[in-house]
């Protein structure tokens, strides 16, 4: 089944006194791969910026752009229509010696080790051994999700967006970024490149055809993707199978490859002027 999406995400920045230059990235433009595809985009910046395209290394949109008259606010909103699809097939199936082969290491080197937020401790490590001991890749990767789903409790406040996988699973509690670095943690120390991704998830718990026009409240969101033979999506939040209420933005490492805003400027502090999604059903 075939969904069409309109997405609006509003974000920015205030400051206490002018900043006289800026110079920003933004990640907020949905991917074009298999299983999606963006038919529309825009990107209005305030003050007014014309930004400049491309493609970073992981595969993600970027608009690049210089903000250098004095403001006190930037605001950055996004907005597009997107085409998703449901849950992918599986893969064909693999062994562990297809998956650890010398080609494979090579190619996703990137995505097997440790990153900023995500962490190789011995208790992952142990939890990753032994599932991989057992199972094979596929069945092993959805089993690793489903691990570090039970070790924590969704809970806003707890976490931010600096917090690391140790630091989350010493917590116990987290909310979906969380989550996300924990079981990148738990899927590469057994031995599987694993990627964030980031984007937007549709309320499909209270979604019914009536709802088609209407325009809803959304969230920006994060789960994994694993390589077993291809590329397999999981939830680790919800345990959710991921398909066409799930829009994507970007992949990485993690958290810090896909910040939705992020840059540098000469001035005071900054204060968020927060994240508002606002997703419409259209077909």
């Amino acid at each position: 089944m075939t969904w069409r999406i309109a997405v609006r995400h509003r974000t920015g920045y205030h400051y206490s006194t002018a900043v006289r230059a800026s110079y920003n990235e933004a990640r907020m433009t949905p991917a074009s791969s298999v299983g999606q595809h963006t038919l529309e985009s825009r990107l209005d910046i305030t003050p007014g910026s014309r930004p400049l395209r491309y493609i970073d290394y992981w595969g993600t949109t970027v608009d690049a752009f210089d903000v250098h008259v004095p403001h006190t606010e930037l605001v950055v909103t996004a907005s597009s229509i997107v085409e998703t699809s449901g849950v992918v097939d599986p893969p064909s199936a693999v062994d562990w010696e297809a998956v650890t082969a010398a080609d494979v290491a090579d190619r996703y080197a990137e995505l097997l080790g440790p990153s900023r937020f995500v962490c190789f401790e011995p208790e992952v490590a142990a939890a990753g051994a032994a599932l991989a001991g057992e199972l094979p890749p596929a069945e092993a990767g959805i089993q690793a999700v489903a691990w570090s789903h039970e070790q924590l409790t969704y809970e806003r406040g707890q976490t931010g967006v600096h917090t690391t996988s140790a630091q989350a699973r010493a917590t116990g509690k987290g909310v979906c970024q969380d989550f996300t670095h924990l079981s990148l943690a738990v899927l590469r120390a057994m031995g599987l490149p694993a990627r964030y991704v980031s984007g937007y998830l549709y309320p499909i718990a209270g979604h019914t055809d009536r709802s088609i026009g209407a325009t809803t409240s959304g969230e920006s969101h994060a789960w994994v993707e694993f390589w077993a033979g291809d590329w397999i999506a999981a939830d680790p939040t919800s345990l959710a199978a991921v398909g066409e209420g799930y829009v994507v933005v970007a992949r990485g490492r993690d958290y810090a490859d896909v910040r939705p805003l992020s840059g540098v400027y000469h001035g005071p502090p900054a204060e968020s002027l927060g994240v508002t999604v606002e997703l419409t059903r259209l077909r």
